[in-house]
């Protein structure tokens, strides 16, 4: 679906993007990870057309994304991080406005609405929506014309826990109907849950790339952390891979004098930290 090589980008006479090479295959979520302004929306933007002056070459469906007509948007669905809404039309109007630029045929809008939980807010104008419904409404917009690609730029930005969860769930349920997906994100948890792979993105370079588990894996097993009491309280750690042989922690198990256990592995942000020296936001 996606086939970069050698992307480079500048706002200035400082390169912004530098020597980006990578590929998206069809069905697949992929990740761009990286602190704020690192690149991930400026290579977005490059990704759908909207920036063109790049060097080397960005294919997007088989098309070179700087050489795009109209019709390169008739397969490809935009959630941009802040609405992109008209305030005074209603949540339907702004639907039905934007299914008549494309001229395949919409999806309902009732059902996508209720999709959302905006069904009883249809014919409420945008402007009194709140973050978060707008945040929805933002994103089923990108699912009107029935894409083969989605961009999705922070997509849980700014939703409660129900609602970021709904939303998560609505991205996988487009996977499995064998959309591809570009999510940009800051929120590692977002991207180690829905992923397939992800790039870390510092400085407008890739510096690292594969899936979030194998990214994890490759700096550190998971670990066990125990504690028993022995004139006072005292812990240990033991790799995962190492349990058998931890004589202490066999000894303390047939004696019951374990006073806690617990298993836990490195985060994608603990990854990132590792290898980047940034964090994630």
């Amino acid at each position: 679906m996606i086939q970069v090589n050698n992307l480079s980008f500048s706002y200035t006479k400082q390169p912004f993007i530098s020597g980006m090479s990578f590929s998206v295959s069809h069905g697949e979520i992929f990740g761009f990870l990286g602190p704020s302004g690192a690149g991930k929306s400026t290579l977005q933007k490059i990704l759908i057309g909207m920036i063109t002056a790049y060097q080397g070459s960005a294919m997007v469906n088989g098309v070179e994304c700087k050489k795009r007509t109209k019709d390169f948007y008739e397969d490809i669905g935009v959630d941009f991080e802040f609405s992109t809404m008209y305030e005074k039309l209603t949540a339907k109007e702004n639907l039905q406005f934007f299914s008549s630029l494309y001229e395949k045929k919409s999806r309902s809008i009732e059902e996508l609405l209720e999709m959302v939980g905006l069904d009883r807010d249809g014919d409420k104008r945008v402007s009194d929506y709140s973050k978060g419904m707008k945040s929805r409404l933002n994103f089923i917009k990108a699912l009107l014309h029935d894409p083969l690609l989605l961009c999705l730029d922070e997509p849980t930005s700014g939703l409660d826990p129900t609602n970021s969860r709904m939303m998560k769930d609505m991205i996988l349920a487009e996977k499995a109907k064998g959309k591809t997906i570009l999510l940009t994100t800051h929120n590692m948890q977002d991207a180690a849950e829905l992923c397939d792979r992800v790039a870390f993105i510092v400085g407008g370079k890739i510096c690292a790339l594969d899936s979030p588990h194998s990214l994890i894996m490759s700096k550190g097993a998971a670990a066990v952390t125990y504690t028993w009491l022995e004139n006072g309280e005292h812990s240990a750690n033991c790799p995962i891979d190492r349990i058998s042989s931890d004589e202490r922690l066999k000894g303390l198990i047939s004696e019951n004098r374990l006073q806690s256990i617990h298993s836990g592995e490195p985060t994608l942000n603990d990854i990132f930290m590792d290898i980047t020296g940034r964090t994630l936001v």
